[in-house]
């Protein structure tokens, strides 16, 4: 019995050291075959990557988003200091200009645009005629420096202000531009219904933003009235560096006037002179017998320039004068705008008034022809009928719409007698 105790337990020994050794080769081929073990396939370091690069990328977001509103604050802020900026440069340069018209004017300007020099010899000098332009500044009015980009041919164009109430007239006018083949022209109108007319007859408009000054007296004014917007309207367009040949309605274009500017003046325009004396001047003697011997005295004369049709070249004589008219029509009871255009040109620096400093040309008068001219003389004599000039102005006679129209029958459809059944003045 003792023998087959000591036989169990030496079986039951080597059953357990039996199972020892399955288990540990067990666990040495899942250890080989899973090293991850076999719950967790994914390797634990894999894990910790991908969960520390979704940690990044969740933090990289949240600093692009924050670092894209910096950015835009920033622009924001550039923005404004940048607007700031050029108003800053623009007072600057209004204030420079107008240091400029004071005290020692020329002796500044001769600085500015270049070395002196000493005098040549008799009859070689020639003072200086034309102007510098001003420096273009799109930033007075952006919409009217894209439109003008599109309309103006060389930096120049005719334009012509209007309401409603010279609808009929502003027809004959901008069809007898189209005829001659200008294109380079502008209705700058006063009121929606001239919007309106010229956009449904393809013809270049602009209507300014809204300003009460200018929109009550371009919804009601009379003829003299909207005549006299057009200083305070014009003075845009040369601030962007623009020349303008501003145009009343009430004239006829038989020929393109660019091609016979002189473009060597502030102003150039034509005048209401009837011959050489009272187009270009003449010395008037006034006679004083009281005065004995001296009863003689010699005067200046010259007949004005007509404030309907001039040209003006983008420089500071030309915007000052038309600060100096837009002021006084704005501050003067019953002033008429050709007569306050006239005095601002012509009137001399004296005591108490410093005079315009601009250079000034006449146009011939037979090619930039008055009604005067045209009905008084032209159309009497064989030989001037035979001229062709290149506008007719109605400005002397007040039914304006019927001689127009003869003058296009005269010039344009040969029609020899149109310009026949008119009298010389007006009926009334």
């Amino acid at each position: 019995m003792a023998i087959r105790r000591e036989k169990g337990q030496s079986l039951r020994g080597s059953r357990i050291a039996i199972a020892i050794v399955i288990g540990v080769l067990l666990g040495c081929v899942i250890a080989f075959f899973f090293p991850h073990g076999l719950i967790n396939p994914t390797p634990p370091s894999q894990n910790r990557r991908i969960g520390k690069s979704n940690f990044q990328i969740g933090s990289s977001s949240c600093e692009s988003s924050e670092r894209i509103k910096m950015l835009k604050a920033e622009i924001v802020s550039i923005s404004e200091k940048n607007s700031e900026l050029k108003k800053q440069v623009r007072d600057l340069t209004e204030k420079l200009q107008l240091a400029e018209q004071g005290q020692d004017h020329a002796q500044k300007q001769v600085l500015v645009l270049g070395e002196q020099h000493k005098a040549g010899p008799f009859g070689t000098v020639k003072a200086l005629r034309t102007s510098p332009t001003v420096l273009p500044d799109e930033s007075v009015n952006p919409r009217l420096a894209k439109l003008l980009e599109k309309v103006a041919v060389q930096k120049e164009l005719i334009v012509a202000v209007a309401n409603s109430n010279v609808k009929e007239m502003l027809e004959v006018w901008f069809t007898s531009i189209k005829r001659v083949g200008i294109p380079n022209y502008l209705v700058v109108a006063l009121d929606d219904q001239i919007v309106e007319f010229c956009n449904s007859n393809d013809v270049p408009v602009y209507k300014r933003d809204p300003d009460e000054g200018i929109d009550a007296v371009g919804r009601m004014g009379g003829n003299h009235a909207v005549s006299g917007l057009k200083f305070r309207i014009l003075r845009e367009f040369l601030q962007l560096g623009y020349s303008v040949l501003l145009s009343d309605v009430d004239i006829v274009y038989l020929q393109n006037p660019f091609n016979h500017l002189y473009r060597d003046s502030d102003v150039e325009s034509m005048t209401d002179g009837h011959n050489n004396m009272t187009a270009y001047g003449y010395n008037d003697v006034f006679d004083e017998p009281a005065m004995g011997w001296a009863r003689y005295a010699h005067t200046m004369r010259i007949w004005v320039y007509n404030s309907g049709f001039f040209y003006l070249r983008p420089t500071i004589p030309s915007i000052e004068l038309l600060d100096r008219v837009a002021h006084r029509m704005a501050t003067q009871q019953n002033v008429w705008d050709q007569a306050v255009f006239n005095e601002e040109l012509f009137y001399p620096s004296h005591p108490g008034y410093d005079g315009l400093h601009a250079a000034k040309r006449t146009m011939d008068f037979y090619k930039f022809m008055n009604s005067k001219v045209l009905f008084k003389t032209v159309r009497k004599d064989a030989k001037l009928k035979n001229l062709k000039p290149v506008i007719v102005h109605v400005n002397y006679h007040p039914d304006k719409l019927r001689r127009m129209k003869a003058v296009i029958e005269f010039y344009v459809n040969g029609k020899q007698d149109a310009l026949d059944p008119f009298p010389d003045g007006s009926d009334w």
